[in-house]
């Protein structure tokens, strides 16, 4: 693990870096709170040793300032040769140093950065299981929503345009009833699979409801809609699903809504509303084909 340390006292520090150095850590030493700032923006460190008595750590706030800052989680354990108690650290560290104490001390705070982390990962996770599809991993309703808002309110930003796709497997239904869940199942992951490879990196991606996908376009607008639809579409037919000794082909119906230049009055929800009642008109018509409409 890297060590700061900011400590001027020539004894005292070289007993840390002795210590530190024998138990497996790099020491990265500072002259100043201002140089030992710049090096845990610059993610030198996460754990810090200091002199919390020193002048220029009160004057600046060093302590303060990091956990004001959006850096990731730092460690200060400080060194003080006195009871004050206002020292803000993680911990404190009373001199005349000990070696075995101040290792203690490290693994100590190494533990706690390590829970913390361990902790701000499974948060991670949580947040994505709210936002993203089990099934599919693409973003689920609510978080589609949100996201086609922002490009929506981006698009209005610089009167530019955007496009929403609703596609919907052609005969899901009946795919479930004669080959059952299972295979449902890989129909909707190899769909879902196939339109993130033909859609654009940056496209926003989910999954309406069922058998049932929307797509967020920005600064695409009809013909070059119909495209990236049309691409989409062949994907899919392109895409050959087996299933114990069957082979499965499937087909979507398509419907875009698509606006030239989005104004004040445009608002997300009406857009997909327009965009899902021309998939259906697709569907009736006979499946397999897109239907354009601006708005």
């Amino acid at each position: 693990m890297k060590v700061l340390v900011l400590e001027r006292d020539t004894k005292e520090r070289t007993l840390i870096q002795n210590a530190l150095g024998k138990a497996g850590h790099f020491v990265i030493l500072s002259d100043s709170a201002e140089q030992a700032w710049r090096l845990l923006e610059a993610g030198e460190a996460r754990f810090v040793i200091l002199d919390g008595e020193a002048d220029d750590v009160k004057k600046t706030a060093l302590i303060q300032r990091t956990r004001a800052s959006n850096l990731p989680p730092i460690y200060f354990l400080a060194l003080t040769s006195s009871e004050d108690d206002s020292v803000e650290a993680d911990d404190t560290l009373h001199k005349p140093l000990s070696s075995s104490e101040l290792k203690a001390r490290v693994m100590i705070g190494q533990r706690f950065l390590s829970l913390g982390d361990s902790l701000s990962q499974a948060r991670d996770q949580i947040e994505n299981m709210a936002m993203y599809d089990t099934m599919t991993g693409m973003m689920n309703r609510n978080a589609f929503y949100r996201t086609a808002q922002a490009e929506l309110e981006r698009a209005r930003r610089a009167s530019s345009s955007l496009s929403l796709i609703a596609l919907d497997i052609d005969n899901f239904k009946v795919l479930n009833d004669r080959y059952g869940i299972e295979m449902g199942d890989r129909v909707l992951k190899a769909i879902s699979q196939t339109i993130r490879e033909k859609s654009r990196p940056y496209d926003c991606i989910g999954r309406w409801s069922g058998d049932e996908f929307v797509i967020a376009l920005p600064n695409v607008v009809g013909p070059d809609a119909e495209k990236v639809t049309d691409r989409i579409i062949k994907g899919i037919q392109s895409t050959h699903i087996t299933f114990k000794d069957d082979t499965v082909n499937v087909a979507v119906s398509a419907g875009i809504a698509s606006v030239t230049r989005i104004t004040h009055s445009a608002e997300i929800e009406p857009l997909i509303d327009q965009a899902r009642q021309a998939m259906s008109r697709a569907r009736e018509a006979g499946g397999n084909q897109i239907f354009l409409t601006f708005v």
